[in-house]
């Protein structure tokens, strides 16, 4: 049970936790703040807070339980102002999808007690919705939450941010910084970028009205995480630069080999590799695809 959960950030990833818990009858009081005040009303109107709180320092008064749902571009702001004012005792998590730039930024700002206290994670989950209005009870449920622990963390603090999280449903593991970085670069990062790119390359023909105009489902499929906040995806590139180039050099020999292929008309070896690529994802996963949610990372910032 948490008695008063922190909500930095009161969109779609803070408000689902907020809801989520709520629904487990898991947390007492649940207060907000949002860079911007319509969106912490807009929270309060649709029941993810109790209240709204003017600054960082009001939201965390008095709670037990911190949450940071902010874009990671915006961590160093609020653990810096989050250093002067944390109740002692408090646990810290977050949601941010890149996690060696959020712990080099808490520990540059946090004191040692207060980094001990300090529990990063991840949750995989996420809509192409953002903002209060998207916010669900059921958003963690069936899904990953990765927590990166720091060395610092005790073991029953560690116990208590996976319990928060078993609560909504998710699915807890664990993995150490660096390799979270490494992992999240292939299964999330590069495939935004990819489909940024695809869409980037098809605006630049010049017939691209009539390839748009015709454009089938595997398109829109494909590309649909190209609906992501750029401002986001671009802090997001930037902050696991060196993990996302090494995944897009990768990708790209891929590229060139299947273009060799191509090029040489090799229609045997070319079937061969479109027929392992496939036994793969079919071994991934066996049933379609049909809730229309995104698997992966949050395609929206998580607070304004």
């Amino acid at each position: 049970m948490i008695d008063r959960l922190a909500l930095i950030g009161t969109g779609l990833i803070g408000g689902s936790l907020a809801l989520g818990l709520r629904e487990q009858d898991a947390v007492g009081e649940v207060v907000g703040y949002s860079r911007r005040l319509d969106t912490r009303l807009s929270a309060q109107r649709l029941g993810l807070i109790d209240r709204p709180a003017d600054s960082i320092a009001e939201a965390v008064a008095g709670a037990d339980m911190v949450f940071l749902a902010t874009p990671v571009a915006a961590m160093d702001a609020v653990l810096a102002e989050l250093a002067d004012c944390l109740p002692e005792g408090a646990l810290i998590t977050d949601g941010g999808s890149v996690k060696g730039a959020v712990v080099e930024r808490a520990r540059a700002h946090l004191s040692s007690a207060q980094l001990a206290r300090f529990v990063p994670g991840h949750p995989i989950a996420g809509r192409e919705h953002s903002g209060p209005s998207a916010a669900t009870a059921d958003l963690y449920r069936g899904h990953r939450v990765i927590l990166t622990p720091l060395p610092e963390n005790t073991d029953a603090d560690v116990a208590r941010v996976e319990s928060m999280w078993r609560a909504v449903g998710a699915r807890v593991e664990r993995l150490d910084v660096a390799h979270h970085d490494h992992v999240l670069a292939a299964t999330s990062h590069l495939p935004h970028v990819a489909a940024f790119a695809m869409v980037s390359a098809l605006a630049r023909l010049a017939e691209r009205y009539e390839v748009f105009r015709y454009a089938a489902g595997g398109f829109r499929d494909f590309t649909r995480i190209a609906s992501s906040d750029p401002v986001m995806w671009r802090d997001i590139c930037l902050d696991n630069r060196d993990e996302i180039l090494g995944m897009l050099d990768h990708y790209r020999a891929e590229l060139d080999q299947l273009r060799g292929l191509m090029a040489d008309r090799d229609g045997e070896a070319l079937e061969s590799y479109l027929a392992d690529a496939k036994a793969v994802r079919d071994a991934l996963y066996p049933v379609a695809d049909s809730n229309g949610e995104c698997d992966g990372d949050t395609s929206r910032p998580a607070g304004d």
